[in-house]
């Protein structure tokens, strides 16, 4: 399937980090003639360590759904002077399928994709990742940080505690509880048989929250007789792998991918 020359790339970030962690990404792609924006999310306009101290009474985020999140990016993309690329990493990864699902997008890339409803893992690695972020035995009505271990765990397992401990402090921000949840209900269904736009799953071999075997699964529910869609697995790559010194590998193969569909 041939797509236009795309010009434009909207990033959506996942749960837990800060829409800075684009930064580089931004950088990269407009070096190469993208025109690229990363809104974060409603509620987390701020810096991680603004959002970190509103912890644990951020009642705005608190109240925040996945119904909402999803149509503030629908709005986004809506609204830009042509339909975008769109890049999602983790819970970002599942709204750029909704995107994709709805045709909105010329064209999206997942990297380590949380899965629409229906697609489950039942990986130890991922259940202790996520048991305390979803919080069903604490109240709703407040925000979840992970802790230092939680996030060394769950994204940056495999490196050193320095570089663990500054990228916790650069990028670990709040969530709501509210939107965790509702990633597990009809809201965050997709129809993987309509035909849709090219879709790209990124996967990592070591990620603990978002298991490669998870990514594949996800892939391997779409029907592939009508549409464009394809997967790229990466060794050593944890959920960071947007802050890893090698996060140059799935840019540079995103980009061939884009080449590959305008020819």
């Amino acid at each position: 399937m041939k797509i236009a020359n795309p010009k434009t790339i909207v990033f959506i970030t996942g749960a837990f980090v800060s829409h800075r962690c684009w930064d580089p990404w931004i950088a990269f792609y407009e070096s190469k003639g993208y025109t690229c924006i990363a809104p974060p999310w409603p509620f987390k306009d701020a810096p991680a360590a603004d959002l970190r101290n509103r912890q644990p009474n951020d009642n705005d985020l608190a109240r925040l759904r996945f119904s909402e999140l999803l149509d503030y990016y629908v709005t986004v993309v809506k609204e830009m002077p042509e339909k975008p690329i769109a890049i999602g990493h983790s819970l970002g990864g599942l709204i750029t399928q909704l995107l994709v699902n709805r045709d909105l997008v010329l064209a999206g890339v997942a990297i380590h994709s949380v899965p629409p409803q229906g697609v489950s893992s039942f990986s130890w690695s991922m259940l202790r990742s996520i048991w305390k972020p979803l919080g069903y035995f604490s109240s709703k009505n407040k925000t979840h940080l992970m802790s230092l271990n939680e996030w060394k765990y769950a994204f940056t397992n495999g490196m050193g505690n320095e570089e663990q401990t500054i990228a916790y402090h650069d990028n670990a921000i709040p969530e709501s509880k509210r939107v965790l949840r509702d990633t597990l209900t009809k809201v965050a269904a997709v129809d993987f048989n309509k035909t849709h736009p090219p879709l790209l799953f990124i996967a990592g071999s070591d990620d603990n929250i978002i298991p490669e075997t998870l990514n594949y699964a996800n892939y391997l529910k779409y029907d592939k007789n009508h549409s464009v869609t394809d997967y790229k697995s990466f060794n050593g790559k944890n959920h960071f792998v947007l802050g890893l010194p090698f996060w140059h590998d799935e840019a540079d193969y995103i980009l061939s991918w884009f080449e590959i569909l305008q020819h």
